[in-house]
């Protein structure tokens, strides 16, 4: 398994319709082969920046199985116009550390 993570820079005034817009892309990329998993984070500090991470089975099911395919084109409709400027995109792999299983509680 392989994890993209893109950062996202969204204009301030569009950050709304952003949000809009990946809840109908994510449909997309989720439907993908040797898709994984996802999630969209937003930056507390920095409004209108965001961290997509992406899991894939492979690279090349990112690199050529979506960017490749006429879906990417949606999703490419849906989102590139709210990027100033366009995301970084890098790919890793698991050297070290346990994953989350759950949250933990705050101790009374």
């Amino acid at each position: 398994m392989i994890l993209e993570i893109a950062n996202l820079q969204v204009r301030k005034e569009q950050i709304a319709d952003f949000e809009r817009a990946f809840r109908t892309a994510q449909d997309i990329i989720s439907a993908m082969p040797g898709f994984m998993g996802h999630e969209l984070q937003r930056c507390i500090e920095q409004p209108g920046h965001y961290m997509l991470l992406v899991r894939w089975l492979t690279v090349e099911h990112h690199e050529v199985g979506f960017r490749q395919s006429p879906q990417y084109q949606e999703w490419r409709e849906l989102l590139h116009q709210f990027y100033d400027p366009f995301p970084t995109v890098h790919h890793y792999e698991h050297i070290a550390g346990a994953g989350i299983s759950s949250v933990p509680r705050p101790s009374n």
